[in-house]
């Protein structure tokens, strides 16, 4: 086996004792190193996860670096709205400010070209990488509140190529995984603009911005991408085994940046300084159209609402699907 490379770059963070970080997607790849860059500077992490074997095994690996911290695991699947709820109601019954959260988490099939539903009947790359998150927010803003929270959302290359098609939001025409991954991650992208607005707004005191890892080689990317059709798969297979690319750790600092750098900014967009983002040292990027068109961002916030029967703070009603 390997020696993982040293990271090539590092970032600076201040000491986040007594802070409570909350990192979706931290059971591997990208996510672990973000929840690890945290712990080290002294926040107390919590771990949503779907797999509690890989949340054991993440919590192992930070520990290896981060012996003293306070980390905990809660169970929470994205694709489960039921499962999102229990798992703020947990975060919730603690009581405890919130004052960062990564909404990192994601998932990518490219290999299969069928298209899914979750459990709650919404395609599965809209409910995973947008919708789940955009729940999770709704149900613990009480804490993000209290700590007054800084929000930052992991998006994507790929939200460069997709936007979000309101006419068929759940992909039911046209499907194909590259796709409802892209467009996902620009609902995200756009949710984290709207909620920055709606929180000056309405005095929240939430502060928003958006990150990407440029290309990282994670389990999300290299297994996904070997078998997977199409020009965008064989390009991405051809920068990978060129060697480009960031390795996790790499990877996770635009996110790490953006969540916790005194330098980072509301409203900002950060990924890799290098060639096209695809990797280099985190800095301020040029947003893609995509992400930045305010009458979308005010769509994506109104539908999910509907779809997820989200209420922020309202009275709570049944989500449908």
């Amino acid at each position: 086996m390997s020696t993982p490379r040293a990271p090539r770059w590092s970032v600076p963070l201040p000491d986040l004792a007594g802070m409570r970080a909350v990192v979706t997607g931290a059971s591997d790849g990208v996510g672990v190193e973000i929840a690890r860059a945290f712990a080290g500077a002294g926040a107390d992490v919590v771990l949503p996860v779907r797999n509690r074997g890989k949340g054991d095994r993440a919590i192992a690996a930070i520990r290896a670096t981060a012996p003293e911290a306070t980390l905990t695991l809660i169970d929470l699947d994205l694709a489960d709205l039921s499962s999102v709820a229990a798992g703020a109601d947990a975060l919730l019954a603690e009581g405890r400010p919130v004052e960062l959260l990564v909404l990192n988490a994601g998932m990518i099939a490219l290999r299969d070209p069928v298209r899914h539903t979750s459990v709650d009947g919404f395609e599965l790359h809209f409910q995973t990488n947008h919708l789940g998150h955009v729940a999770l927010v709704d149900r613990i803003l009480p804490l993000l509140r209290a700590g007054g929270a800084r929000v930052t959302v992991q998006s994507s290359l790929a939200a460069r190529f997709h936007r979000v098609r309101f006419d068929d939001l759940q992909l039911e025409h046209g499907y194909s995984a590259f796709r409802a991954y892209g467009s996902s991650k620009v609902a995200l992208s756009l949710f984290a603009l709207e909620l920055g607005r709606r929180s000056t707004e309405r005095g929240w005191g939430l502060t928003t911005n958006v990150s990407h890892p440029g290309i990282a080689i994670t389990n999300i990317g290299p297994a996904e991408m070997r078998d997977a059709p199409g020009a965008v798969a064989r390009t991405a297979r051809r920068i990978m085994d060129a060697g480009v690319g960031g390795t996790p750790a790499e990877a996770s600092l635009p996110a790490v940046f953006a969540a916790a750098s005194p330098d980072a900014v509301a409203g900002g967009f950060y990924g890799p300084g290098g060639f096209l983002g695809l990797q280099g040292p985190p800095r301020r990027r040029r947003p893609y159209p995509s992400i930045v068109d305010a009458n979308a961002a005010r769509r994506v916030w109104t539908v999910s609402a509907k779809l997820a029967g989200l209420t922020w703070g309202g009275r709570r009603a049944g989500a449908s699907g």
